[in-house]
């Protein structure tokens, strides 16, 4: 067994190496720096700001304990008394247009970057930290420029943008996901949850609550994996920024303008491959129903369940960005709906173009020319930024569960069966959070198996099982 020592620089090498192997952009030029501390300086408040003063309003935010790019603060209240009122969800969304101007020297490299990527040990920024982690995040205690979503869910769960405005806020708390009780929240938060999940299965869209695999560090600076565990609050929280994506979908594709989110629907040749699939899971699908009715009809929680969702998503295709088309309807087959991305312009450089169609449209005024043009010119930058962000994502994951199995050839571990295909079954080592293929013969989703440990390679980020018993 190697030293510990040797582990961390295992890790530390590994990932520094990520970021050259993938050329990811890591340090910002000093002239960007310099445009950023500019940029912070500007004056807010005074009587030329666009800004309302909305620091009355109880806002609060919610996300992981250790976030400090914060680009969503909330306040929830119901429309009136009655059962039948609508939800109202404010939602403010940093507003990064404020500090970033187009063809600006920060609006350049963001475009270089398209997306912040995360690593265990890093995060390589969209933005300078001076304004993704300080002047445009929105951090508690000081007033916040942000844009400020009016969203409306009725009873049905069906959204309505009801306006957009610039406006300073103050957010009251920084909750976290692994901390926060529901005293903490407005009373009408899960609420708001509730409905858009009935809008969903009204619409048939499925939301797939996988585990996620995540390398965490340590307090002695190693790093651990475990499959990152998603509580209610979580849940309910994605909630609001899917209703404010729809909403603003819905406005700008009346308008005629903007960039949307589409996922394409599974084709009749697709469907009848996933009825074998479903029949080869020992799922009952009756001829005569629809793949929408047959999914919502699935047992919540079980693994067959998530394997088979998880098929239905492959067979659908992979998400894109894309422009308006009058001869086309956007869709996102995977919420059923017209589908725009809006509510993280920290992380992501579409959002803020979006934010600032919703402003204009919202408000009377014409979508600028460059606004969209950039609709035009985005789908490849975030393409090509989203392809980025998964490799190095699935490259840090690689490499660590080689590391941490590394010296453990020939033991034996317990695993869950999650799916299977053509290349083997895929399965979930239960302790370390490993996720790997393993050929099997004969097994469903949810079978336990036993695999044994063949070889851990740190330097290709490889590890091979092989199936016992």
């Amino acid at each position: 067994m190697r030293l510990a020592s040797e582990m961390l620089d295992d890790y530390r090498d590994g990932f520094a190496q990520l970021i050259d192997e993938f050329d990811v952009p890591k340090s910002f030029p000093p002239e960007v720096l310099d445009a950023a501390e500019v940029a912070a300086r500007r004056p807010l408040g005074g009587s030329d700001s666009p800004h309302v003063d909305r620091t009355g309003v109880e806002f609060l935010t919610l996300d992981p304990a250790s976030s400090t790019d914060l680009d969503q603060a909330f306040a929830i209240e119901l429309a009136g008394s009655h059962s039948d009122a609508d939800v109202i969800l404010r939602y403010a969304i940093a507003d990064v247009g404020w500090f970033v101007r187009h063809g600006d020297l920060i609006d350049r490299e963001a475009w270089k970057r398209g997306v912040t990527v995360y690593m265990p040990h890093d995060r390589v920024g969209l933005h300078p930290p001076r304004l993704a982690e300080d002047a445009g995040s929105l951090l508690p205690g000081a007033p916040k420029p942000a844009v400020v979503f009016v969203v409306r869910i009725a009873p049905d769960g069906s959204v309505t943008l009801d306006g957009v405005e610039r406006a300073m806020i103050r957010n009251r708390a920084k909750l976290a996901y692994s901390t926060v009780s529901p005293g903490d929240l407005p009373p009408a938060f899960p609420e708001l949850a509730r409905r858009f999940e009935i809008g969903e299965r009204n619409r048939g869209a499925d939301r797939i609550q996988m585990p996620e695999q995540e390398v965490v560090r340590r307090d002695d600076g190693g790093f651990d994996l475990r499959f990152r565990p998603r509580n209610d609050a979580e849940n309910q929280n994605a909630a609001m920024s899917l209703a404010t994506n729809m909403a603003v979908a819905d406005a700008l594709h009346a308008a005629g303008t903007g960039l949307f989110r589409t996922m394409p629907a599974v084709d009749e040749r697709r469907v009848g491959r996933l009825r074998h699939t479903a029949r080869a899971f020992g799922l009952e699908w009756p001829k005569a129903q629809a793949l929408s009715d047959f999914e919502q009809s699935l047992p919540a929680g079980d693994p067959k369940t998530s394997a088979f969702q998880l098929a239905v998503r492959r067979a659908s295709g992979g998400a894109a960005y894309e422009p308006f088309d009058p001869n086309v309807k956007p869709w996102h087959a995977a919420v059923a709906a017209t589908y725009s991305h809006v509510t993280a312009p920290l992380r992501r450089l579409a959002d803020r173009y979006v934010i600032d169609a919703a402003l204009a449209v919202a408000n009377g005024d014409r979508v600028s020319a460059e606004t969209e043009q950039a609709f035009i010119d985005l789908p490849q930058a975030m393409r090509q930024g989203d392809s980025r962000a998964n490799r190095v994502d699935r490259a840090a994951i690689d490499l660590a569960e080689a590391v941490v199995l590394h010296g453990r050839e020939g033991e034996v571990f317990e695993a869950v069966v999650t799916d299977e295909d053509d290349r083997g079954a895929r399965i979930q080592v239960r302790d370390p959070a490993i996720v790997t293929r393993v050929a099997a013969r004969r097994v469903d989703p949810g079978d336990d198996i036993k695999v044994k440990l063949v070889s851990a390679d740190p330097a290709e980020r490889r590890v091979d099982f092989e199936r016992v018993g």
